[in-house]
């Protein structure tokens, strides 16, 4: 059974994923209004993962037979000065998430919670690959920052992102 604590601590962060998820929705929107087709394919996989991150919690809320609980999404920001600036809108954004990680993880581990620990090293992990990703895209857009062609050959390489099913949703539903 979980803590009530780390339980609400869970519903907050499906709440928080599915809030991320629309986020990258916006951008990949606003991205493709601005005719960066393979911007709006990086961020378009985003969203999806991000929905993978609430799944994921939801489905390990359900298996310790505690109720999810989902609220609004609040409002999201829908348009960016340039594809630098969602970059790094990205990076800031996924240390926010890595710290509500973070939380959740000193919350198991105060309760002793060794099954939540376990389960969250899978997000500890891949917070470190979202933070990273993010610092790669602000590398790329820098180095090709004011080159029309170095920037649609970057779009173009965008375009060839494909979304994986998250590997814990993988295993689950096989």
């Amino acid at each position: 059974m979980l803590s009530e604590k780390l339980h609400a601590a869970i519903n907050e962060q499906i709440n928080a994923e599915l809030w991320s998820a629309y986020l990258y929705l916006a951008m990949s929107m606003d991205a493709e209004s601005k005719g960066y087709k393979g911007v709006a394919n990086w961020f378009y996989v985003q969203w999806l993962e991000e929905q993978d991150h609430a799944h994921i919690l939801m489905n390990y809320l359900n298996s310790r037979d505690c109720k999810v609980t989902l609220k609004p999404i609040a409002e999201v920001r829908t348009e960016w000065s340039s594809v630098l600036e969602m970059y790094e809108e990205t990076l800031r954004h996924e240390k926010v998430v890595t710290s509500l990680i973070n939380n959740l993880a000193a919350i198991a581990a105060e309760d002793k919670d060794f099954a939540s620990s376990n389960m969250l090293v899978w997000f500890i992990n891949e917070q470190v690959e979202e933070e990273e990703s993010a610092r790669d895209m602000i590398f790329a857009v820098e180095a090709v920052e004011g080159n029309k062609y170095g920037m649609y050959q970057l779009d173009k390489e965008l375009a060839s992102r494909v979304y994986t099913q998250a590997s814990p949703l993988a295993t689950s539903e096989e």
